[in-house]
């Protein structure tokens, strides 16, 4: 898809296929032990995937979506919870579509995903110090002591989940997201 170009009704309505996939993934959640209030979820591989196939722009729009409806449609905590989400996935989503786009090689997009995820994790190491203290109503000194135990891992294996997953179905899948019509597919 060229952002340069109007998007296809073909992969307008394949954007919103894969924002319905990523809403159904979002029932699939999973507490993280050492902090239940964080809990693992799929929905991220179908916007790592739009990312991959679409590139940056695309990907960030079913971020977008995706994170309105889950915060403020699904009980996902609302404003914070949709800047967290929004914010973590969307760094993922830019970054590994940016880098593929450039060089669309196995190699590459294994090298786009670890550096989205790694970006990502820093990155949402400061929105805690600067969202959480808002959400639970505590005190940063409690958010820099979890860092090392709950955030960074938390962040890394979720997003390092995803990208796996992603790594491993994306070109079993990018035939399908690449056709135009039902006459591509004979």
């Amino acid at each position: 898809m060229n952002t340069n170009t109007k998007y296809s009704s073909a992969a307008i309505a394949k954007l919103a296929m894969m924002t319905a996939i990523s809403v159904v993934l979002l029932f699939i959640r999973i507490p993280f032990p050492p902090a239940p209030f964080l809990e693992y979820d799929p929905a991220d591989i179908p916007i790592y995937i739009t990312s991959f196939a679409y590139g940056p722009i695309a990907g960030l729009i079913v971020t977008f979506v995706v994170c309105f409806i889950q915060a403020f449609m699904m009980g996902g905590n609302g404003i914070i919870g949709f800047l967290m989400h929004f914010i973590a996935t969307g760094l993922v989503a830019v970054t590994i579509g940016t880098i593929y786009k450039r060089n669309k090689t196995k190699k590459n997009a294994a090298t786009a995903l670890i550096i989205g995820v790694l970006i990502a994790t820093v990155v949402m190491c400061i929105m805690n110090l600067l969202l959480t203290p808002l959400f639970m109503g505590g005190d940063i000194r409690d958010v820099i002591k979890m860092i090392v135990p709950i955030i960074i891992p938390f962040n890394l294996l979720k997003a390092g989940l995803n990208s796996l997953a992603t790594f491993l179905v994306y070109k079993k899948l990018s035939g399908f997201l690449h056709r135009e019509s039902l006459k591509d597919a004979r």
